[in-house]
């Protein structure tokens, strides 16, 4: 049986941090705001595989109530999804994800995090996608308040 999970994921920009995305530090004069590393990218991969198999969300699981979790890699996070996933008889088949922003420029980046994406999951790099899509100045992502990203995948189970 196949089952397909819709994850997303919204972090202001703030002053003052890393612009991690997919596990790679993007040159940016401001990075996301969170608990964690804020990846967006990450966490919306991660929503997308605990949707897939029922498993609630990132914030049911890693609470940002929780010091554990206080700066702590998205890849350390998507790891420990992977294994709930793999508990429950999932394979990954593939994901395809977006991120949204207006700036920095991302596609230099791309090939990267889909790299490191692929190599976290512990899949071929061919079965991993990321794009990048401007939201044309409007809305709060186009004010470059903040980044957002979207992922789908596709998990085999039994």
């Amino acid at each position: 049986m196949n089952r397909a999970g819709l994850g997303f994921d919204l972090h202001p920009l703030v002053a003052g941090r890393p612009l991690v995305l997919g596990g790679i530090t993007v040159p940016a004069e401001r990075g996301l705001g969170g608990h964690s590393d804020a990846d967006v990218l990450t966490h919306a991969v991660c929503e997308a595989l605990l949707g897939a198999l029922a498993l609630g969300d990132l914030g049911r699981l890693f609470p940002d109530t929780d010091a554990r979790y206080k700066g702590v890699s998205s890849l350390a996070l998507l790891r420990s999804v992977m294994d709930l996933v793999a508990a429950k008889g999932g394979r990954l088949v593939n994901v395809d994800a977006t991120i949204i922003c207006q700036s920095p420029r991302l596609g230099a980046f791309l090939p990267e995090m889909a790299k490191q994406l692929a190599a976290t999951l512990g899949v071929d790099p061919d079965r991993v996608n990321v794009k990048a899509k401007s939201p044309e100045h409007l809305g709060l992502l186009g004010r470059e308040e903040g980044v957002a990203a979207m992922a789908v995948v596709s998990v085999e189970v039994g």
